[in-house]
């Protein structure tokens, strides 16, 4: 048998794709922070950010044992040991088969998924939201949440010979799922759903007007999170190889195209495309084409995309509708977005352009695929939504998730940190400068 060695081209690959995946939470905090209004801007980004500095300590400690440890062979969880990353240095990637790529650079790009995924739900609270009770929730969160779902969809075992021990429950089953359709979005707008449901409307909603406080800012992050998500769907193929190409190409195709369809639905439903329904749609086709990028042709993510831009920005406004203040449409978006994509698979899903995937109902495999496809992703989205409806209200009934009504309006950037995006100064002409 010959012994696989360290294959410096794919560890580079996913070195340079972690990085691209770390930017997006950044990129995250200034789609976001661009959103909401001036008052409260630094809130929204630091939302995002401290999930970098929480998330990162309690991957080492045992949140990668905890999702991609295996000694416990169960399909739930990892190992419960805190052991954490130091037995790891030397050794080779190990999940389903030995990839040539160190253990150290498969964790490191793993945690990067683990930081945002957290940090997408901040937007369903955004300008409402005790930034001592969001960082609590992030680490209980994780912890109780994302760490066991990444088990779930992403362990593919520990394959020692012909045995290989502790696949997740879903991986399991067949679900297929490249780089998160259902660990990330489903997880993250189903979170999204049931905080926005314990915290409440934001005072003024649907009486004020709460315009997004700079649109260029909000075009610059999404320009950013496009960027790296090329390491988020490519950089999932381990390795530099043609499964990474065509993960590429289709995460930009299918982009352009909900690009494309959220703003021909914007046009024929209110006169007019705008830049954050660009912006918006070309989200949605991020988040839909994330599950399906290594397994459909160009031509399907392109259908995916389209459809993906149309059904999301009819799906935000659904918000009005039910009455609840999802504030940066994380469900319309991720939930939505990811739940089509998940599913879309067990339509175009196709052997041809990767042998390791099935055949969905076009290319003649019947439904069983979409009944997996459909299983997996409502399967997060109950335990995610039931969960988290269960941290947030034992937070908000003793320490309190909230802000007091007169901090929400004066401005929640002055009462949670102290300091304002944009500091007004008096001019030499009189009236104020920034």
């Amino acid at each position: 048998m010959t012994e696989i060695v360290l294959n410096t081209g794919d560890t580079a690959w996913v070195l340079a794709s972690t990085a691209l995946v770390l930017l997006m939470t950044p990129g995250l905090a200034l789609f976001y922070g661009g959103m909401v209004r001036a008052k409260s801007v630094l809130n929204m980004m630091m939302m995002s950010m401290i999930t970098i500095g929480i998330v990162s300590v309690l991957w080492v400690i045992y949140g990668f044992k905890l999702a991609f440890g295996f000694e416990s062979g169960s399909q739930w969880y990892g190992s419960l040991s805190l052991s954490g990353l130091g037995s790891a240095v030397n050794e080779l990637t190990n999940n389903g088969g030995i990839y040539p790529i160190p253990l150290l650079a498969f964790a490191a790009f793993q945690l990067m998924f683990a930081i945002i995924t957290p940090a997408l739900i901040s937007g369903a609270v955004a300008d409402r939201t005790k930034f001592s009770a969001w960082s609590i929730f992030v680490a209980i969160w994780v912890s109780v949440v994302y760490f066991p779902v990444a088990h779930w969809v992403f362990a593919f075992g520990n394959k020692v010979g012909d045995t290989v021990t502790g696949v997740g429950f879903l991986a399991a089953r067949g679900i297929e799922d490249f780089a998160g359709g259902t660990a990330v979005h489903i997880n993250a707008g189903a979170a999204g759903l049931a905080l926005s449901l314990i915290l409440g409307r934001r005072v003024g909603w649907r009486k004020e007007v709460m315009r997004p406080h700079s649109l260029p800012v909000v075009l610059l992050g999404a320009g950013l999170l496009w960027f790296g998500w090329f390491g988020f769907n490519a950089g999932s193929a381990l390795g530099a190889n043609g499964i990474a190409a065509l993960a590429l190409m289709n995460t930009q195709v299918a982009t352009a195209a909900a690009l494309l369809g959220w703003i021909v639905v914007e046009k024929l439903r209110d006169g007019h495309p705008t830049s954050l329904g660009a912006t918006s749609g070309a989200i949605a086709g991020l988040v839909a084409i994330t599950p399906a990028c290594a397994f459909v042709a160009p031509w399907a993510a392109v259908v995916i995309g389209l459809i993906a831009g149309a059904l999301c920005s009819l799906a935000v406004a659904m918000k009005y509708k039910f009455g609840f203040d999802d504030s940066l449409d994380v469900v319309g978006v991720h939930l939505v977005g990811g739940l089509w994509g998940c599913i879309s698979i067990g339509f175009f899903g196709s052997s041809a352009v990767n042998s390791i995937g099935l055949d969905g109902l076009f290319y003649g495999g019947g439904t069983t695929l979409l009944g997996k496809q459909a299983f997996g992703a409502f399967m997060v989205m109950a335990y995610s939504f039931v969960v988290t409806l269960i941290i947030g209200l034992i937070i908000h009934k003793t320490i309190g998730f909230r802000v007091k009504p007169e901090a929400e309006v004066a401005s929640i950037d002055l009462s949670e940190h102290a300091e304002s995006a944009y500091e007004m100064a008096p001019s030499s002409r009189g009236g104020f400068s920034v």
